[in-house]
């Protein structure tokens, strides 16, 4: 249930009319890998799993397919060809790794879709659930992710960085995933206007046609990370026509309604939102903590808010589970008879 064949600017429009208007990215992966068993304590976090554990990477792809969601992203946030020779694989073995990432959510939604065509509960019934497109997104995480210092929290990556810097470490991977076969490319937890730049140089230099999105990580409603204004942030994604898509995701649930108004300021395409839980990720000592604001038992509640505000893709990120996804799903296919976009 692709859209294939279509052309990059009606892309994201065309896939949230076959939704009804809206649709739902899935959630946190790493904390529902952990609770599967595994072991994320490596610089590869998530990505470590295609190596040794990617039944596990099915696994929770398909718990957020069965929780609703219209858009899976693939365990390859932090799976970059650097970052697997600094563990001691070569090129060609971080390359097929790259791409397992998507093979294996693609393998997922074909197991769920055969599921689906079987199971008689009144869930899988229910033909909205049932007969739901369902993308799979490529998820390209930021430099500092590759970092592993939490650098892509505050977005700052020093002088020495330019656009080139990071076109030249980027370049390799998103074509990578786009030859495995994503339906999209996520742009994920961008910290700063540099690296945006960097995307958007990047998708034009080589001539991609796989259509992304853009979405921010921000300290506030109204700023990025580092810093840089969400509206700036969000005008270089107005102008690359690949992007299909701006949001902000791995940002506490508070700053969003705000967050949502600048970005509509800025572009006409469709907005996307998936916070993380509400808590406070410390990079020192490589914990979240708890902070003032929503936390995952409050989430679901402000879908509505968020939809009258403009958004029309609403998942989670961080520490949110499939419970939470499920929530959203519930809120958001609850109120199909509303115009989204």
């Amino acid at each position: 249930m692709g859209l294939e064949g279509k052309e990059t600017p009606s892309f994201m429009r065309d896939f949230l009319d076959k939704c009804g208007g809206c649709a739902v990215i899935d959630g946190g992966f790493a904390t529902e890998l952990e609770r599967h068993g595994a072991d994320l304590n490596d610089e590869l976090w998530s990505a470590k799993c295609l190596i040794s554990s990617p039944h596990l990477v099915r696994r929770v792809h398909l718990d957020y397919l069965d929780a609703g969601a219209n858009i899976i992203l693939t365990a390859s946030y932090q799976a970059t060809i650097q970052g697997f020779e600094a563990k001691g694989f070569s090129r060609e073995e971080g390359e097929t790794m790259l791409r397992r990432s998507v093979e294996i959510a693609r393998e997922a939604r074909e197991i769920y879709y055969d599921r689906c065509t079987k199971d008689s509960s009144d869930f899988m019934r229910d033909e909205r659930y049932r007969k739901r497109p369902i993308l799979i997104a490529a998820s390209v995480g930021s430099y500092g992710a590759y970092l592993a210092d939490g650098s892509e929290y505050v977005g700052d990556y020093g002088d020495a960085v330019t656009v080139q810097t990071l076109k030249d470490f980027h370049r390799e991977r998103v074509k990578i995933l786009v030859e495995a076969g994503a339906d999209l490319i996520a742009f994920e937890t961008i910290p700063n206007k540099l690296e945006a730049q960097a995307y958007a140089e990047l998708l034009e230099e080589e001539g991609i046609e796989t259509p992304a999105w853009f979405s921010f990580s921000c300290k506030d409603e109204s700023n990025v990370v580092s810093g840089d204004s969400i509206f700036e942030c969000a005008s270089i994604a107005d102008s690359c026509r690949q992007v299909v898509a701006v949001g902000v995701n791995c940002t506490a649930p508070r700053f969003i309604h705000g967050l949502i108004s600048f970005i509509k300021k800025a572009t006409s395409k469709p907005v996307l939102v998936y916070p993380n839980s509400g808590e406070t990720y410390i990079a020192e000592s490589n914990q979240w903590v708890k902070s003032s604001g929503a936390a995952e038992h409050d989430f679901v509640s402000y879908i509505g808010k968020w939809r009258d505000a403009g958004a029309s893709l609403f998942g989670g990120c961080c520490r949110t589970t499939p419970n939470t996804i499920r929530g959203v799903a519930e809120a958001t296919y609850g109120k199909l008879k509303d115009k989204c976009i």
